[in-house]
């Protein structure tokens, strides 16, 4: 699936461009020319797109797995 997102790019005192975006926390990219930077960033997305999806996962399937007949003191209902 493609999802579109804003990503921000300056140039840096280096000469070498930042890409960064507030749609994705932790997308920081960096290049020697914008469309390197660009496809770094959009590289580091999909990466951190997939990682979030997997951690989603993992997490529903924990909750699906939980004994929910135990109380706080872990004694069973």
């Amino acid at each position: 699936m493609e999802q579109f997102i804003k990503i921000h790019i300056e140039k840096l005192p280096e000469g070498l461009y930042l890409a960064t975006s507030d749609d994705i926390q932790g997308l920081i990219a960096q290049g020697r020319t914008v469309a390197e930077t660009l496809e770094i960033a959009r590289d580091v997305a999909r990466k951190l797109i997939e990682a979030q999806a997997e951690m989603q996962s993992g997490f529903i399937r924990k909750i699906e797995g939980e004994d929910y007949g135990t109380n706080h003191f872990g004694n069973k209902r």
